[in-house]
């Protein structure tokens, strides 16, 4: 898979993930893909409605057999979380149950708390048609429910168990996989002068700078331009080093254009200097 890197250690523990009567092998393949995208390891099912293990799960799980070989198989909920201190039961609609409701953000951060006390947390997961049923969220300490279209809600299984996937790898603060490569550091002031210095004298000597009493301004905008770009040391050396090579191509120098390169072709007309919302005059 993508990405997968398998010389590094599997991260596991987590919550208990606890898919209630699921139907379909490979939505329990799949959920299993995501714990283990996620670090959680600890999969329980309840009551399958078919035997487990299957074909149709392995396929799915991509790779995290691991997950489904770890799996245990319970006959009710009060079996599956008799040994667990806390249970959270997931649901996109409203039960009339007076329990608390909680986000996917502050559960898991209550469950990462839970966890590092030691104390035994899982999560409930209901069928692919109907949820769970009222009688398996009554055994629950809290409700967690998604921000999503109320107009289409229903989650697919395994992506309810990656969305608290997600938001447990967060709380447990593991690092991305790749950061932003590390930035040239700004130029100095030095640099960055020397570098309008020579610009705005090689623009002078082609004529940019017309009509003359606009030229302070002109280069004003110019300076403005490059400073809105918070160039790095390496993006200036970069930039002077191209003003140098057409300077030296306009001049016949040895970065000049073959002879015979672009024959006959016209060069494209100048854009007017005194454009744009930059113009001293506006």
């Amino acid at each position: 898979m993508a990405g997968t890197d398998r010389s590094k250690a599997m991260i596991s523990g987590g919550p208990a993930i606890i898919l209630v009567a699921p139907q379909l092998g490979e939505n329990i393949g799949m959920a299993a893909r995501a714990m283990a995208n996620f670090g959680l390891s600890d999969l329980r099912l309840v009551a399958p409605r078919d035997a487990f293990p299957n074909a149709q799960a392995e396929a799915a799980a991509a790779g995290a057999v691991h997950i489904l070989n770890a799996a245990r198989v319970y006959p009710d909920v009060p079996a599956a979380i008799a040994d667990l201190n806390f249970v959270l039961a997931t649901t996109a609609r409203e039960r009339g149950q007076m329990k608390q409701i909680l986000g996917a953000d502050e559960a898991m951060a209550d469950v990462a708390r839970r966890s590092a006390l030691g104390e035994g947390v899982g999560i409930l997961f209901g069928r692919e048609r109907s949820g769970l049923e009222n009688d398996a969220i009554a055994l629950a300490d809290a409700v967690v429910t998604f921000p999503v279209n109320p107009a289409f809600a229903s989650l697919n299984l395994a992506q309810a168990v990656l969305l608290l996937g997600y938001e447990w790898m967060k709380m447990n603060g593991t690092a991305l996989l790749f950061a932003t490569p590390e930035r040239s550091p700004p130029p100095t002031r030095e640099g960055l002068l020397s570098f309008f210095d020579y610009l705005e004298g090689e623009l002078d000597s082609c004529g940019f700078f017309v009509p003359a009493p606009k030229k302070p301004g002109m280069i004003r905008n110019l300076r403005n331009i490059f400073h809105r770009m918070k160039m790095t040391e390496q993006d200036l050396r970069t930039l002077r080093g191209a003003v140098v090579a057409l300077v030296n191509g306009r001049r016949g120098g040895r970065n000049a254009p073959h002879p015979g390169r672009h024959a006959g072709a016209a060069m494209p007309p100048a854009a007017d200097p005194q454009a744009g919302p930059d113009d001293a005059s506006s």
